[in-house]
């Protein structure tokens, strides 16, 4: 990510977003299917990771965690724990070949510019070790917009997402669709895509 407008309000309101984000961790199904997928011990990446709840939940269960972000407050403020790597990087910075069991690119990636998407998805399944796993979270919609804190994000439907995942080599294998509030109040449909390498 590296919208400026996006970025400042990350690290202008870190901490709401790390109470909002702790609040997701605990309770969020999602997590829990992750762990299913990618049991423990194995590598871990928190693609945009912010402040770290759920590289904390992926720790606490035996993984070693390579945490991510470009926003430096949020980042600033994952918890130390020894199983947890974390590092200031923008999402272009993936350059690591077979290197993770698993990718949790949970609502960080619908951050990036459109075109870039594609990139994206396919150095993830570079990362990815044969048969790891990818978990995207993303909005669904169409288009291009900023939410009321200026926020950029890209929207995108579950068919256009699953293509864009096999033509980076990946196969999407399950989804979970449901709605949820995020930080600017708003609540909005969203998707979550399982796909292995």
């Amino acid at each position: 990510m590296s919208d400026p407008l996006t970025l400042g309000v990350y690290n202008t309101r870190g901490e709401d977003y790390r109470r909002m984000m702790a609040d997701y961790a605990l309770s969020d199904e999602a997590g829990a299917r992750f762990l299913d997928a990618c049991p423990p011990p194995g590598r871990v990446l928190d693609l945009g990771c912010g402040p770290g709840a759920y590289a904390v939940h992926f720790a606490e269960a035996g993984h070693q965690v390579d945490a991510r972000d470009a926003a430096e407050a949020v980042l600033g403020m994952v918890p130390e724990h020894d199983r947890i790597a974390p590092r200031l990087a923008r999402f272009d910075d993936l350059t690591a070949v077979a290197d993770y069991d698993g990718v949790w690119a949970y609502f960080s990636l619908l951050h990036a510019p459109r075109a870039a998407l594609p990139g994206h998805l396919a150095a993830i399944a570079r990362a990815l070790k044969p048969g790891g796993v990818l978990f995207l979270g993303m909005k669904l919609g169409s288009g291009g917009a900023r939410d009321a804190l200026g926020r950029h994000y890209e929207y995108y439907a579950v068919g256009e997402l699953e293509a864009l995942l096999r033509e980076a080599g990946l196969t999407p294998v399950d989804r979970w669709e449901g709605e949820g509030k995020g930080l600017a109040g708003e609540v909005q449909p969203s998707v979550v895509v399982r796909a292995d390498a």
